[in-house]
């Protein structure tokens, strides 16, 4: 995932928790209000049934008529806040509630209906005694609050012919006043459960917020700033790891980092700097090689110069004396004695051969440049090891040739030729005349791989290095300049040659030409 996705979605989940949050924020606002406002109707409720209780006992008190026209408007107050609640909440005591107070404004409309009409009927009754007569508006002003002891008063000073309604009725008055008192204790209880309970509910609702507030607040901190850091620290780790590779490249050090997992900018960028660390080290490796090989030309330059002195300045004593030892040959009669000729044939061929070395000086200094012509390099591998088979010392050497019948190139053939037997001459010197000496030719499309191996001794990791270095030789005899001469002429070809050796197996040398030019 990129870092652009990354962070879109890190603020995503962010947005997601405060929209969240914001919204639970908002719904607790709108039940807190509601259980606020549920909480003011039932303490109006609870207030409403208290002044109703109180007009209530005004009324049986005191017999006032104006107490009931604030009893009927309480309970229409009551009934139309329990209407108002009633949205608010699913709660029975409400429904309860409702169902009492019907029933008590039911009871009150039946007493106060009594009341008038028994308030009437005493002023057609007669006390046995005048001076009863005071008793009268005793009852009317007490009867409603203590009907039963009103009922003995009848009973002791008034003539009643009617005796057994009058008591009756005073005892169902006092019945129904009790069972409106139940009534009302019953509907004050309720508007306190339900005042209890509304208070209950917003205290619930407070404390819930309480705990939301303190955990989510912190859980929603915790998860913002966990996902803030796992990226941060993600990508500034990954980030300094790679200003340290870089630095590292930087002294030269072209070491890759691993290889990284993700698909972000920043696994993208390790990537890339892998492809180009791996790119700078082949890139070294090639420089390393090429001034390596420029160091061993400035070499060879050098070294070629001071051989054509020599040479030039060898080659004229060197024809001089040849010459005076072939005619001193000739002038020999018979009479000469055995060393004398001995002496003469060994001035021969010791010329002949310091001749050959100078030979080989001025063919190394002069480094001619190839003449391209199209060849087969299995007719020229053939050929050269047909003519090496004549000396003496490839008599015993077992030769293998693997190869298509014709390989064709552009290529010098006499130089070519010479790589051959320089190659071939070493190989039989270390395998001292025994062994297998192996040659494979592997044509491609644009080059030709030439693996030439031998069965000898090998050659020692310690003077790997220097074998194509100029008069560098491990022989008693030679002027160690075969293997230059051959990395010259492969060279002047655009071509390279390497060797790969095992102490005790054998050594192979590599050569790489290219088909065409």
């Amino acid at each position: 995932m990129s870092i652009k996705k990354k962070i879109i979605l890190s603020f995503f989940i962010s947005f997601s928790i405060i929209a969240t949050l914001a919204i639970a924020a908002y719904l607790d606002f709108r039940e807190t209000r509601n259980e606020f406002k549920y909480l003011e109707l039932a303490e109006s409720i609870r207030g409403k049934t208290l002044q109703l209780r109180r007009h209530e006992k005004n009324f049986f008190l005191y017999g006032d008529s104006k107490e009931i026209d604030f009893i009927h408007r309480y309970i229409g107050e009551i009934e139309a806040l329990i209407k108002d609640a009633k949205p608010y909440t699913r709660n029975d005591n409400l429904d309860r509630l409702d169902v009492k107070l019907k029933e008590f404004s039911l009871e009150f409309v039946k007493i106060t209906s009594m009341a008038s009409k028994f308030h009437k009927e005493l002023a057609s009754l007669k006390p046995k005694e005048p001076s009863y007569l005071f008793l009268i508006p005793i009852i009317k002003a007490t009867f409603l609050e203590h009907p039963m002891q009103n009922a003995q008063l009848l009973k002791r000073f008034f003539r009643i012919s009617r005796k057994d309604g009058y008591i009756t009725f005073l005892k169902r008055l006092g019945n129904d006043i009790k069972d409106l008192r139940k009534s009302g204790e019953k509907i004050i209880g309720i508007s306190k459960e339900l005042d209890r309970g509304a208070r209950e509910r917003v205290q619930n609702i407070i404390n819930v917020t309480k705990v939301a507030v303190l955990v989510f607040l912190p859980l929603s901190f915790l998860i913002g700033f966990i996902s803030l850091f796992y990226i941060s620290h993600n990508i500034v780790n990954r980030l300094k790891k790679l200003m340290l590779t870089i630095e590292k490249s930087g002294a030269g050090f072209f070491s890759p980092m691993p290889f990284p997992s993700g698909h972000d900018e920043v696994s993208t960028l390790i990537r890339t700097y892998n492809n180009m660390a791996e790119a700078l080290q082949v890139r070294e490796e090639l420089l390393r090689k090429k001034e390596e090989e420029l160091m061993q030309s400035k070499k060879l330059a050098s070294i070629g110069t001071l051989a054509s002195g020599v040479a030039h300045e060898l080659n004229n004593p060197l024809n001089n004396i040849h010459i005076s030892a072939q005619i001193l040959a000739k002038e020999m009669g018979e009479d000469c004695t055995g060393i004398i000729e001995e002496t003469v044939d060994d001035i021969l061929s010791q010329t002949f051969r310091v001749k050959k070395i100078v030979a080989n000086l001025l063919d190394f200094a002069r480094s001619k440049e190839p003449d391209f012509q199209e060849v087969n390099i299995v007719n020229i591998i053939q050929k050269r090891y047909t003519q090496a088979q004549k000396i003496t010392g490839f008599k015993d050497i077992a030769f293998l040739l693997e190869s298509p019948p014709e390989v064709f190139l552009q290529a010098d053939q006499v130089q070519l030729e010479r790589v051959f037997v320089n190659l071939f001459t070493n190989a039989a010197d270390a395998m001292a005349g025994k062994g297998e000496l192996h040659v494979k030719v592997f044509p491609e499309k644009d080059k030709v791989k030439i693996e030439v191996s031998d069965s000898g001794n090998g050659i020692p990791p310690e003077i790997k290095d220097k074998i194509f270095d100029p008069f560098f030789t491990t022989k008693d005899r030679g002027t160690g300049l075969g293997l230059s001469i051959v990395y010259n002429i492969i060279k002047n070809h655009g071509g390279s040659v390497s060797v790969e050796s095992t102490v005790g197996a054998g050594t192979t040398f590599r050569i790489f030409l290219p088909r065409y030019k």
